[in-house]
């Protein structure tokens, strides 16, 4: 095989395991901190798409545009947990028929005021070539975000006063709440942080996808996937799932077709959960 496929099909890997990451990040911070199921992350990321989108159409910079829709996502989140969520902490039957019915009004919102046509954002920055392949130039700033936005929320959670507070409001509420933690704050904090990852996610997503009220569809169940396959160590655990099923799906997409890849996919995930119930890091923290 050349070397410049070779690069072409490692680029286009790494490019899938990014996005995977990306859309990944954001539920499993809010999963695996809150144990909340939120059927609306797909809508998060779009959000962060159409405030993108937005802020492009407005004149902004697209790159200040970006940063401006993962903070207002992360604000939204935050409102929508003091309104809704912080209600229902504990009752997980509750949360997902909430959060699916978050998402169905995000979608009628959105279609109501931008219309169901595709829209688009212009990629910028230009392509570079390896031998006769040519190659975003983008993809390697989504692949440098997913990197950056992982690392970020590693060292948000283990080197900071607000990741122990969280992690000990996740392992112990009640201990926590004796000993003079805020856990309601903590919760809330948790809730917008997880909405501000879906958010940058959009926002990084719109230059390459059509960018419509559904979009958030294609993501949803992907993001799932790669969390629960990841198991309880939420950080670890979905930058070990987004490389398998990324490979997995990459393969399957090359070697066929999309669809395919998308159903190699789910039957990947099946399997690992079969011999592995609590996920890739699940057998660790066992331990």
């Amino acid at each position: 095989m050349a070397l410049d496929r070779l690069f072409n099909l490692g680029f286009d890997l790494f490019s899938g395991i990014s996005i995977l990451l990306l859309v990944s990040i954001g539920l499993a911070v809010i999963f695996g901190m809150r144990g909340i199921i939120n059927l609306a992350h797909g809508e998060f990321i779009m959000l962060g798409a159409f405030a993108t989108l937005s802020g492009v159409r407005s004149g902004l910079n697209v790159w200040l545009a970006m940063l401006i829709a993962a903070l207002s996502v992360g604000v939204f989140g935050i409102v929508l947990e003091r309104l809704l969520i912080r209600r229902l902490y504990g009752r997980l039957f509750d949360t997902m028929l909430a959060t699916w019915g978050v998402s169905l009004i995000l979608v009628q919102l959105v279609d109501n005021h931008y219309g169901s046509v595709t829209e688009g954002i212009v990629v910028p920055v230009g392509s570079f070539a390896v031998g006769e392949f040519s190659m975003s130039a983008y993809n390697l700033i989504l692949m440098g975000a997913a990197a950056a936005l992982t690392a970020g929320t590693f060292t948000v959670m283990r080197r900071t006063r607000y990741g122990l507070l969280a992690r000990a409001a996740t392992q112990s509420p009640t201990m926590a709440q004796e000993l003079g933690v805020n856990t309601s704050l903590i919760n809330m904090w948790t809730f917008g942080l997880g909405s501000a990852l879906a958010g940058a996610a959009g926002a990084l997503l719109a230059p390459l996808v059509g960018v419509i009220p559904t979009m958030g569809h294609t993501y949803v169940a992907r993001s799932f996937m790669t969390v629960i396959v990841g198991g309880p160590s939420f950080i670890a655990g979905t930058v070990s799932a987004s490389g398998l099923l990324g490979l997995v799906e990459n393969v399957a997409t090359n070697r066929f077709t999309p669809v395919i890849g998308q159903a190699m996919l789910l039957i990947a995930a099946i399997v690992i959960l079969r011999f592995m119930p609590q996920g890739l890091t699940g057998r660790r923290d066992s331990r």
